[in-house]
């Protein structure tokens, strides 16, 4: 099976619990400090050796396409005024041996619809699929992690951490057999399931290594939870074929599609960042909370 070089990116949703600030401007281009959800996300694609990236776009989601392009009016004006520092970042958005594909998603009928969208590019290829709500702290990045054991037995790997009880029906939940400490063989999944019908408390979370016969699966697949075709679906058919592995990634995850997970990525990030962390620092540390 050939290494993974494709990255599917579903960015059709609407983002409706940060509106009014997604009515006209994609949640993935929402920023974490200077750098917006997307970056982080492609960039953990490129460190892991994607050299294609493929947005699943919808309505109004043309800042995703535009931040990925060239932007010739501003690189020339900040080459008039010679502001070196800021056209190199605004020339390696990406590297030149990274190219991009942007397909749509005509009807919001969920992640494993978004996915086979991408079968025409995907191909027989095995692929990652990489969800730029779940920015993930991690060094190596949690998607080199999974690279290593998708490397090691050639099997689709899913990330997975644990979640409270209580908050199961927000995630895919599995169940399996313990191969190491941080990876089990998946024997059970289920999608949002009540706290008291969850096989365990390990939740699945935005990243997946998936072999090509996934698609055949979601073309099969029957709208389930809220009249969507799910992903994990898909992927309890796959298991009855493949095995399926859960990785324990080791990292901090944020959930970016909620408010405070938002607030949270962005108060940590901009505490790391090198060029104002201090700063910033020194004023959390002045408030009278």
């Amino acid at each position: 099976m050939a290494s993974i070089r494709k990255a599917v990116f579903p960015v059709a949703g609407f983002g409706t619990r940060f509106l009014p600030a997604t009515k006209a401007s994609p949640k993935e281009m929402l920023p974490v400090v200077d750098k917006p959800l997307i970056q982080y996300a492609a960039e953990e694609a490129v460190a892991a050796g994607i050299t294609e990236l493929i947005f699943v776009t919808g309505r109004n989601k043309r800042a995703i396409e535009d931040h990925f392009d060239k932007a010739y009016e501003l690189e020339n004006e900040l080459e008039l005024r010679g502001k070196n520092h800021l056209l190199r970042m605004a020339r390696s958005v990406l590297p030149d041996n990274v190219s991009c594909v942007y397909l749509r998603q005509s009807e919001a009928l969920g992640l494993g619809h978004a996915v086979l969208c991408a079968k025409p590019v995907v191909g027989n290829d095995p692929f990652a699929v990489i969800l730029a709500d779940d920015l993930i702290d991690a060094s190596p990045s949690a998607l080199q992690q999974m690279m290593e054991v998708f490397d090691a037995h050639r099997a689709s790997v899913i990330a997975v951490q644990e979640v409270a009880r209580a908050d199961t029906r927000q995630y895919g939940i599995v169940k399996g057999r313990a191969l190491s400490s941080d990876l089990m063989r998946i024997e059970e999944i289920v999608e949002k399931p009540a706290p008291e019908n969850a096989p365990s408390t390990l939740g699945v979370v935005g990243r997946y290594l998936l072999t090509p016969r996934i698609f055949d699966y979601l073309e099969a697949a029957r709208a389930g939870s809220g009249g969507e075709i799910q992903l994990t679906d898909a992927i309890a058919g796959l298991m009855r074929e493949e095995q399926v592995l859960a990785c324990r990634f080791q990292g901090r995850r944020y959930d970016c599609g909620s408010k405070l997970g938002y607030l949270e990525a962005t108060v940590q990030y901009a505490l790391a960042h090198g060029e104002l962390g201090d700063e910033f620092r020194r004023y959390l540390a002045g408030l009278k909370l």
